[in-house]
């Protein structure tokens, strides 16, 4: 019978297109083109309706058998097809245990955090203890207490962050808020000057916030270490002392350190240190504009106003006060040229340090 010779044919294609079927994706494929829905080998048991009646057993039973042989071949090349992909997944996934392992890069402190700790294993070892205040401060803390008049310009929109105060109070400069982002750390000594028994011996490293577009020279957040003595006896002999000290343990001790009076509202005298420029050895150079000398911080003899202010004679007691930019200490001690560079988390830089 012609549909037994056309069944006979298709086992035969069937059991070669099983056998050379290359991974069970392409085995799956034949198995769907034969026992789907509307697979050939389905198509006759579908169609059984049209044979004549006297066909109809041996058709049925021709079709069954292919159906059964066909089954257990796509099973039996499934196994081994599935046996031989394993293999090869185990295979491309295998690790040389020979091969040298890939070292992890050990992570260090960032730069800023290194020199905020080496300042402060300084001053420890000085006698000084570290302090800590809070970021959002008042009027009357960050310039008040400061001896800082209401007219000044630090004290304007412009230079300082302002925050909603909705507690009523005013600030002497109007239309602004009481509350701020603090501009400086020296709050931080009027709370220990306020909260301390005396002699005070304190630093207070912190970040600090302004109004200034980032430029290479100014960012609008940054980190800053004031320090604070407060004590009977203390003269400028002893802030020289101790910033010439400071000088030599964070930038080498063959540098040099100058002084040049200026003014700050809270300290009388005032100064501005500057250490000799370590590219040039102070001979005049780029990084120094020639002068031979690299500005690091400001410092003075505490105003008797603002002793008086937190509650200490100043008849009876002295002190000095500094303050330092941080990220300014890091780029003249290791030459970087830009505050940016610091903050850009660019690891081929940050990795020399």
């Amino acid at each position: 019978m012609a549909i037994v010779e056309d069944v006979a044919a298709l086992r035969e294609q069937t059991l070669a297109a099983i056998a050379q079927a290359g991974d069970t994706a392409a085995l799956d494929q034949v198995r769907v083109a034969v026992l789907g829905k509307s697979g050939t080998l389905t198509g006759y048991l579908r169609s059984m309706g049209q044979v004549p009646k006297e066909e109809r057993a041996q058709v049925g039973k021709a079709v069954n058998e292919v159906r059964v042989e066909v089954e257990a071949a796509l099973a039996e090349r499934k196994t081994a097809l599935e046996a031989a992909e394993l293999a090869a997944a185990i295979d491309a996934a295998a690790v040389d245990v020979t091969l040298p392992g890939r070292a992890q890069q050990i992570g260090t402190r960032h730069l800023i955090n290194g020199i905020i700790d080496e300042i402060s294993e300084i001053f420890l070892g000085l006698g000084y203890s570290v302090a800590q205040g809070p970021e959002v401060e008042t009027c009357y803390y960050n310039f008040e207490a400061l001896n800082a008049p209401a007219d000044h310009p630090s004290r304007g929109l412009a230079d300082t962050f302002y925050v909603v105060d909705r507690s009523g109070a005013a600030c002497n400069v109007r239309g602004e808020s009481d509350v701020l982002l603090r501009t400086q750390t020296s709050g931080v000594q009027v709370h220990a000057m306020e909260d301390r028994k005396l002699p005070i011996y304190v630093i207070a490293p912190g970040k600090v916030y302004r109004r200034d577009v980032a430029d290479p020279s100014h960012l609008p957040q940054f980190h800053q270490i004031e320090g604070l003595v407060v004590d009977r006896g203390i003269t400028f002999g002893d802030l020289k002392g101790t910033m010439d000290y400071l000088c030599k343990q964070v930038f080498g001790p063959e540098r040099k350190t100058r002084f040049r009076a200026h003014f700050f509202p809270f300290t009388e005298p005032s100064a501005e240190v500057d250490v000799s420029c370590g590219i040039c050895h102070g001979e005049g150079c780029r990084m120094c504009k020639n002068t031979g000398w690299l500005e690091i911080l400001g410092c003075g003899m505490v105003d008797p106003n603002v002793l008086a202010m937190s509650g200490i004679d100043p008849e009876e007691y002295s002190g000095f006060a500094f303050g330092m930019g941080v990220e300014r200490i890091a780029c003249l001690k290791y030459n970087v040229p830009d505050l940016r560079m610091l903050l850009e988390g660019d690891m081929r830089f940050l990795r020399q340090f």
